[in-house]
C-alpha cells in the first residue's frame, strides 16, 4: 500500500494490518539505515503480544518508498518526518497510536509524542538520540569506513536498490557535519505529556547513557528505562526476547 504524501508524485510504503479498532496501533519508525524489512518479524510479534494493530512504514528516501527530494537534508529533517507522520495518522484516522522508534525513530517518536500529543498514547524509544555525542561521531566514522572496506553497501542494496548511496550519505554527511554539532530536541521533551519507555543497549555504540538520563530528566510524563545488557544499538534485533518481555507490559499498563 503506498500512501501519497504530496501532488507531485512522492509516496511512502505501507504496512498496515488493523487487527481491532479496540486496541492502539502501534506505529514503527525505523532507524537511519533501515525500511520494512528490517524490522524483521519483531512488529508482528509485538503486535500479536499486545493484540494490537501494526503501521509500518519506509520513510520517504528508504526502501520501496518514493527517493529523498532535492537540496539535501535540513537540520530540522526529525522535526520534519514527525509532521509526515502526523499527517500520514490522521489521514489513517489513528488517534490512539503508540509509537515504538529505533534510533533516528525513536528520536522522531519523541518529537511527535510533544508536538501532537492527542495521537499519541505512549512512545517506546530504543537507542534515540536528543543531542550529538563524541560517541555518536566515533560509531559513525567506523560505519563508514564498514561502508567502503565491506560487504555493507551490498546489503544495504538488498532493501534501498538505487537509493543505498543517497541513504547512507545523508546519514553519515548530516551527523558529522560540523554545522549539526549542536543539534538536540531537548527543548520538546517537557511536553510530553504520555508514558515514555526508554531503551537502551548496555553497548550501544552509538550513543551513552546521557541519552537516556537527558530523556528521564526532562519529560513531563511517566518514564521507564531498560537498559538492555550486552547488545549494542538494536536491541530489538539483539535480543529480540527480552525487548519484546519489557515493551509487552509497557504497553498493557498504559494503554490498556
Amino acid at each position: 500500500m503506498n500512501y501519497q504524501l504530496n501532488d507531485t508524485g512522492d509516496y511512502l510504503r505501507l504496512s498496515y494490518n488493523l487487527t481491532t479498532q479496540e486496541r492502539p496501533t502501534l506505529v514503527f519508525l525505523h532507524d537511519s539505515l533501515g525500511c520494512i524489512e528490517l524490522w524483521r518479524d519483531f512488529p508482528q510479534k509485538l503486535g500479536e503480544a499486545t493484540g494490537c494493530s501494526v503501521l509500518i512504514y519506509d520513510r520517504q528516501g528508504y526502501g520501496q518508498s518514493s527517493p529523498f527530494t532535492e537540496g539535501g537534508r535540513q537540520k530540522d529533517y526529525l522535526a520534519h518526518e514527525a509532521d509526515v507522520l502526523n499527517r500520514l495518522l490522521t489521514d489513517l484516522g489513528v488517534s490512539d497510536a503508540v509509537l515504538f522508534g529505533h534510533s533516528d525513530g525513536g528520536s522522531i517518536a519523541l518529537i511527535a509524542a510533544a508536538k501532537y500529543p492527542t495521537l499519541i498514547k505512549a512512545v517506546i524509544t530504543e537507542g534515540g538520540h536528543i543531542f550529538v555525542e563524541d560517541i555518536t561521531l566515533t560509531g559513525l566514522k567506523a560505519a563508514v569506513k564498514l561502508y567502503q572496506t565491506t560487504s555493507l553497501k551490498e546489503k544495504l542494496q538488498k532493501y534501498h536498490g538505487e537509493k543505498t548511496e543517497a541513504v547512507f550519505r545523508a546519514w553519515t554527511e548530516t551527523w558529522l557535519d560540523e554545522q549539526f554539532r549542536d543539534w538536540t530536541i531537548t527543548s520538546f521533551l517537557p511536553h510530553i505529556q504520555c508514558p515514555v519507555l526508554v531503551i537502551q543497549g548496555e553497548k550501544d555504540e552509538y550513543g551513552s547513557m546521557a541519552q537516556v538520563e537527558g530523556i528521564v530528566q526532562h519529560v513531563s510524563g511517566k518514564v521507564e528505562v531498560f537498559i538492555v545488557p550486552d547488545v549494542g544499538h538494536s536491541p530489538h534485533k539483539e535480543n529480540a526476547e527480552a525487548t519484546l518481555e519489557k515493551a509487552t507490559p509497557f504497553i498493557e499498563t498504559w494503554v490498556s
